[in-house]
């Protein structure tokens, strides 16, 4: 009677695990969908004529396909291949200096042997409470450090930030146990040597949070370059601002006719233009993606500490 028992149970059981398999997947496909419909819509919208848009709205399927505005945003003739190629050059180069000058901080701020960690948390906390404001930021990276017309203006002012800084330095605390660094003393390992062989490999996961925030944050920066890269200097103009400055022309443009004409006789796309800005901006991000999760998911089991 026993084993009849166990033989009866065991096929509730798995059927009981394929049933809630089944509505698992099928309720995280639908927030999958859900959250691709909006991606999906401006890639639509962007393909679709200016007048089915303004006429029927904002559709899946397109009454009318166009490729009018990639055409006008190819017109800009080589400055939008050069502006990519900045944006390139900006955030790898930015991401690249911040995790090198973030991850030393927030190790040297995480060692209780770190005399002086206290007072350099205090002076890192206070931006983050009180800024020095615009006006003192663009006075020092123009008149002291002389950074107009650069790319370090592109670069330098969003290379740091505090609060990676506390998320690095949180995630050392808790996650590199302090025998272990005792155990690297002890081998004849300097400081720095034990920051790089021992610690770092062990926070991959969070070096590679805070490195792709890197990424996003200068991939789809603009302000920068429209505070210290003025008109003589377009070379240096990244992407975004190119995608920004070619819609504020066509909307001039635009608006300047229907102050002539008292309609819009200038016909040039503006709401299709907006939606293809949006996806050429975003592409470069939807193909790197992917490789970035697949190295999120190697350094959670990179450096593990047994015992």
């Amino acid at each position: 009677m026993k084993t009849r028992n166990h033989s009866v149970e065991a096929p509730r059981i798995s059927a009981f695990n394929k049933r809630a398999n089944a509505l698992a997947i099928a309720f995280f496909s639908v927030v999958i969908l859900l959250a691709f419909l909006p991606v999906l819509l401006v890639i639509m919208s962007s393909v679709s004529s200016e007048e089915s848009v303004s006429l029927y709205g904002y559709r899946f399927f397109p009454r009318e396909f166009s490729l009018e505005a990639f055409r006008v945003m190819s017109r800009s003739g080589s400055t939008l291949p050069g502006a990519f190629l900045n944006s390139v050059l900006i955030t790898l180069g930015g991401t690249a200096l911040g995790l090198a000058i973030m991850c030393p901080c927030a190790y040297a701020l995480s060692r209780k042997e770190f005399g002086h960690r206290k007072g350099l948390m205090l002076f890192l906390m206070i931006p983050m409470l009180f800024s020095g404001g615009l006006v003192a930021t663009y006075m020092v990276n123009t008149q002291v450090l002389r950074l107009r017309n650069t790319y370090l203006a592109l670069i330098l002012p969003g290379m740091c930030t505090t609060w990676y800084i506390m998320l690095l330095r949180n995630y050392f605390v808790t996650t590199v146990p302090d025998a272990l660094i005792e155990s690297a003393r002890l081998d004849g390992s300097q400081p720095f040597q034990t920051f790089l062989r021992v610690a770092l490999p062990i926070c991959t996961p969070v070096v590679m949070t805070v490195a792709i925030f890197q990424l996003f944050a200068y991939w789809n920066s603009w302000y920068p370059a429209l505070l210290y890269i003025d008109t003589n200097h377009t070379e240096l103009y990244p992407l975004q601002y190119v995608l920004v400055n070619i819609e504020r022309t066509i909307q001039a443009m635009n608006r300047d006719a229907a102050y002539v004409s008292g309609t819009n006789s200038y016909d040039l796309p503006s709401i299709t233009l907006r939606m293809a800005m949006v996806v050429v901006a975003l592409l470069p991000i939807m193909i790197l993606f992917p490789f970035f999760q697949r190295f999120l998911k190697t350094g959670l089991t990179v450096g593990a500490v047994k015992g």
